[in-house]
């Protein structure tokens, strides 16, 4: 089954189970799939890959919205937008540990041999692959940096 599918599927049991929060996400996440769909001149089906990518873009954008009202004061639209986000959360796959990330951040530069901090392009391109969906980027950034200097 489809993500769209399943999103679908989840529309109508929040439908009729009464839940007008769970609905708004939903609705949000099918929306934004569709138009990742058909960017371009011609429809496409989305790889799992470009589910989580929508997804993650979702997820980040509810969460720097969520600091903006809570910066000015109106915690009734940021208690809305985190949880939105907190249903967005359930359809992204399981993040890893900071410690996973270092554990593959390190293996990726034995592979390549990499030792200064002039490979860190090398290695953001094989890890940020690799970790697509279950690292954020800043993250395996910051380990990089960190492990190479």
């Amino acid at each position: 089954m489809s993500l769209i599918e399943k999103i679908t599927k989840d529309i109508m049991a929040a439908m009729k189970n009464h839940e007008s929060d769970k609905l708004d996400a939903l609705k949000a996440i099918k929306s934004a799939l569709l138009l990742a769909q058909t960017e371009g001149n011609t429809k496409r089906e989305l790889t799992e890959a470009d589910e989580i990518k929508v997804l993650q873009r979702l997820y980040k954008q509810r969460i720097e919205s969520a600091e903006i009202y809570n910066n000015n004061n109106r915690t009734d639209l940021a208690d809305i937008e985190l949880s939105q986000a907190a249903i967005i959360k359930t359809y992204l796959p399981a993040q890893l540990s900071d410690e996973e990330i270092e554990n593959e951040v390190k293996k990726v530069i034995n592979e390549l041999n990499a030792t200064s901090i002039k490979d860190m392009g090398k290695v953001m391109g094989v890890v940020s692959k690799s970790l697509a969906g279950k690292a954020d980027n800043a993250t395996i950034s910051n380990i990089v940096k960190k492990l190479l200097s």
